[in-house]
């Protein structure tokens, strides 16, 4: 088994989503991906919430990598005068970010461990005034950084198990670098660090409409990365698998239960459920972060979009105007069609109920 020193080692993104500039932070502009690499700069939690929902930053990790930034910008913006209004301006900023994107986990408890932070430490009496609080919070959105990083090294460690030399993985939406904010990713951890470690690997990407993650972002990025890829289209899914051109298949997560059910992109629970009847293993690769062990299945929201993305592809029409739409972002899938999780924390097999809790430890 490779080390995690050896995957360090050899890791060297192509791509930076995110770049912190201390009083400011740059985020590549992934709608305008793959035709301009063009970057915006936000500097209030109000340009973080709108970056976010208009999807210029996306993914769960990045997003939760982006709200932590924006909770430090929200003092930085607003400079408040003593502590007391710095926890008030915090708290506002939490709920102006949290609304952006309610499905994925990552944004609100990256929002919620930025804000407890400031209160413990104003509790404990480690800062004196807003300039020693905002340092620290600096210090602790680096750290949500770089916890992100080691942990999809450690993910890429354990989905390197499940990769052969000369696999063909299919995967869906964006789960890279991009969509993570580090360069690296989740579901295409284990397929870069494979390539950058010499082994032959291939990807197969579902277009993922109505947005284009992945003939806009994975392809690129893959592309980027000098990964041979094919890209698809979503309805081709069945028959590259019956044809036995797929060998696994890797997606990310935005959200996992207790019991294992996967919120993900739209078209995740398709691909599982066809892996499932063709003896194709799936798993759901995805950091601690992203679980969610008090919520039901029934409890959580699944976020829908304006139908106008799917009437017209870049501002263009194509289908009749005004005709109903169901545009919902993210699917769920049912725990038994899932051959495994992968974690920073290790592999879950079934039975998720009783070893997500054992090994997540949350």
């Amino acid at each position: 088994m490779v080390t995690l020193e050896e995957l360090k080692a050899v890791f060297k993104p192509k791509l930076k989503p995110i770049i912190w500039r201390e009083d400011s932070l740059d985020l590549l502009d992934q709608s305008a991906l793959p035709f301009q690499t063009t970057y915006i700069t936000v500097k209030t939690p109000e340009e973080v919430a709108k970056a976010i929902k208009l999807m210029q930053v996306r993914g769960a990790p990045a997003i939760g990598i982006t709200a932590g930034y924006g909770m430090v910008l929200a003092l930085i913006s607003t400079k408040p005068n003593t502590l007391n209004e710095a926890i008030e301006e915090l708290v506002k900023a939490k709920q102006i970010m949290d609304h952006a994107r309610p499905t994925a986990v990552n944004l609100s408890w990256a929002t919620s461990r930025m804000l407890n932070f400031a209160k413990k430490k104003i509790e404990e009496g480690e800062v004196k005034n807003v300039s020693e609080l905002i340092q620290l919070m600096k210090e602790e959105a680096n750290r949500i950084y770089e916890e992100e990083l080691e942990a999809e090294l450690k993910i890429g460690m354990y989905g390197l198990e499940k990769i052969s030399d000369g696999d063909t993985i299919l995967t869906q939406c964006n789960a890279g670098g991009l969509a993570t904010g580090t360069g690296l990713g989740t579901a295409l951890a284990p397929i870069k660090l494979a390539h950058y470690l010499g082994m032959k690997v291939s990807v197969i990407a579902p277009e993922t409409r109505p947005w284009l993650q992945g003939s806009r972002l994975t392809v690129y990025e893959l592309m980027a990365e000098g990964i041979p890829v094919t890209l698809i289209t979503d309805t081709a899914v069945g028959l590259v698998m019956y044809k036995n051109m797929v060998n696994s298949v890797m997606v990310g997560a935005d959200r996992i239960l207790k019991d294992g059910h996967v919120f993900n992109k739209i078209g995740t629970f398709k691909e599982a459920v066809i892996s499932h009847e063709l003896g194709i293993p799936f798993y759901a690769l995805a950091p601690s972060s992203s679980f969610d062990l008090k919520s039901k299945v029934d409890e959580i929201k699944i976020e829908e979009r304006d139908p106008n993305e799917v009437r017209t592809i870049r501002g263009i029409p194509i289908v009749p105007e005004n005709v109903k739409v169901y545009n919902p972002v993210f699917d769920v899938t049912p725990p038994k069609y899932i051959t495994a999780l992968i974690t920073e924390k290790g592999v879950i097999y079934p039975p998720f109920e009783k070893n997500i809790p054992k090994i997540i430890g949350l």
